[in-house]
């Protein structure tokens, strides 16, 4: 059975350009996605997800949104979610669309970069700073989208519903989560289109496979701990606490998990393979076969993109060890983060790094999303793919076509992790598609110097019209 609607691919000769933005319309754009990355909106104490939540807000009701529309709502004072809804004209026979747009970005020191992150920058053809890949340039899009719709007087056949919400990237107080748990009138739809995943994907400035998100992996982060008596650094020993640690550390380093395929990506591959050349091609091509040609598999496994596709990953990102220059250390500790490949639990990860190690000296116990540090790691697993959509799934490949002619249209395994897990989890399909072009080798997102090619931005600005129009009117 199909997961998507795009099993064998699609490659539609496109019969028309899509109608670009206005000068005005293009200048308002730019403004707020330039007021979005100066605001400050990670979680650490200088950041606050409200003051973006609310900039935003304030865009909305002075451009006449009713004020019964527009709630700024949230657990937290520095955590408020905006929710704006524009009404359907008359009463909708449909339920809503929800477009899931999170505003919090990941922490970015000006030390490591070569522009300031917090300062929108235009140069050499790239807006530059933090959030401009992930994700505050289609918030940006889809708050120009619903003002411009606003400003032309348009009226859907159904309501359309726009949330940016917080803590998606870390933090305490997940808004979309909160949202659905605690205000499910607010954000209740048929379906949630979230650009926190999908888009185009560019081999030197040739659009080569665009991506729709139909699953995602689940998001783990694991405590590895190592301790120790400790004692004086002028006897030391053997069992050394930083020593054990880093000794598992290097095993994790030097491991893969095991070569997997599931529909979705079989036929992302399937798809790819179509479009790509030479020994790529051939390699795709021989890990669909029955059984998969492993070496193939790990020459394609040298791309990160690949290899993420292929199995669980895990990775060291954080390390602390010791409590004195002079002293042996007591404790040394390392965050693991993982991205799980679909039907594994974050338990059953735990437990095979645990293996892995083979260390009973060392501790491995799971870290919430809050921070929470547990013994045992939940059991859940990534989320079924949602059965196709003909109304959201005809309009997007036709308006993709429109921009990027003959790029066949295909779904995806979300790498990483988003908020659409609380919204499927719910039982309302999510599809994630972000209309943004990248090169495969310039994926910035929380890195240094995160950037976005400037016709990028107009790309997705007109397409999140277009499609936003259609969605509205029941995908016609």
């Amino acid at each position: 059975m199909c997961v998507v609607a795009f099993c064998s691919g699609i490659s539609l000769a496109a019969q028309s350009s899509l109608p670009t933005a206005s000068t005005a319309d293009r200048g308002e754009a730019r403004a707020i996605f330039k007021e979005l990355i100066e605001i400050n909106s990670t979680d650490t104490p200088a950041g606050s997800v409200t003051a973006a939540a609310a900039a935003m807000q304030k865009r909305f009701l002075d451009a006449g949104f009713p004020a019964d529309e527009v709630h700024l709502l949230g657990p937290d004072p520095r955590k408020q979610n905006l929710v704006v809804r524009m009404r359907a004209a008359g009463t909708p026979t449909e339920k809503p669309v929800v477009f899931l747009c999170h505003i919090d970005v990941v922490q970015a020191l000006r030390s490591d970069w070569h522009t300031d992150p917090f300062e929108f920058v235009e140069k050499d053809g790239y807006y530059y700073g933090r959030g401009t890949q992930d994700m505050k340039e289609s918030d940006a899009a889809l708050v120009a989208t619903f003002l411009r719709l606003h400003r032309e007087g348009y009226k859907p056949k159904r309501d359309l519903i726009l949330a940016l919400t917080a803590d998606e990237e870390g933090g305490k107080f997940n808004g979309a989560n909160w949202l659905v748990q605690q205000h499910r009138d607010l954000v209740d739809a048929a379906y949630v289109m979230n650009p926190d995943a999908g888009g185009v994907e560019l081999d030197h400035g040739q659009p080569i496979v665009a991506d729709v998100e139909a699953t995602e992996k689940v998001y783990a982060d694991y405590q590895v701990t190592a301790l120790n008596r400790g004692g004086h650094s002028s006897l030391p020993r053997p069992d050394n606490a930083i020593y054990e640690l880093t000794t598992a550390l290097n095993k994790l380093a030097g491991y893969s998990f095991p070569f997997e395929l599931n529909e979705v990506t079989r036929t992302y591959f399937d798809n790819l393979a179509k479009r790509e050349t030479g020994q790529t091609a051939a390699d795709m091509r021989a890990i669909l076969a029955t059984p998969p040609d492993l070496n193939a598999a790990a020459r394609l496994s040298s791309e990160p993109s690949f290899n993420s596709n292929f199995r669980t990953t895990c990775v060291a990102t954080r390390l602390s060890a010791g409590h004195a220059n002079n002293a042996l250390p007591q404790t040394a500790q390392a965050n693991v983060n993982c991205r799980i490949f679909p039907g594994h639990s974050p338990e059953e990860i735990r437990r095979q790094l645990m293996a892995l190690f083979a260390d009973p000296k060392l501790a491995v116990k799971y870290v919430s999303d809050a921070g929470v540090v547990s013994d045992t790691a939940p059991e859940r697993k990534a989320i079924v793919p949602p059965t196709p959509i003909k109304e959201v799934f005809d309009p997007l490949t036709r308006i993709t076509q429109q921009i990027w002619p003959g790029v066949p249209v295909t779904p995806v395994m979300e790498n990483g992790a988003s908020d659409s897990i609380y919204f499927a989890q719910a039982g309302i399909p999510c599809y994630g598609y972000s209309a943004i072009a990248l090169e495969r080798d310039d994926d910035r997102a929380h890195g240094q110097d995160e950037r976005l090619p400037v016709d990028s931005y107009w790309k997705s600005l007109d397409f999140f019209y277009a499609f936003t129009k259609s969605l509205g009117d029941d995908g016609q």
